[in-house]
């Protein structure tokens, strides 16, 4: 698995959207809103397309874990937020799930 800082390997189809597509999605699975939701880490695997695991700070000392699955270009689809693990600290570590 490769690692990045947020401005490497994660970049937007349209600037700005990432994060934003996937924080609605997290939000609607959560059934609440964050007002911070920051990358501070991410980690890739190529698959089939990419799989992108982000450390997100959402507030507070608080911290989620996202699995996100971008398909190939050719396939034209939007992230996919396909796990996540909540109640993370900031020194947690970020690994494959």
């Amino acid at each position: 698995m490769g690692t990045a800082s947020p401005q490497q390997g994660f970049p937007p189809r349209r600037p700005g959207q990432p994060l934003a597509e996937v924080k609605r999605q997290l939000e609607e699975k959560e059934g609440k809103t964050f007002d911070v939701f920051t990358a501070v880490e991410f980690k890739t695997q190529v698959v089939a397309g990419t799989n992108y695991f982000i450390k997100v700070h959402v507030g507070n000392d608080e911290f989620v874990h996202l699995r996100v699955f971008r398909s190939l270009p050719h396939e034209d689809k939007p992230l996919s937020l396909h796990s996540y693990q909540s109640s993370k600290a900031q020194h947690d570590e970020l690994a494959f799930f």
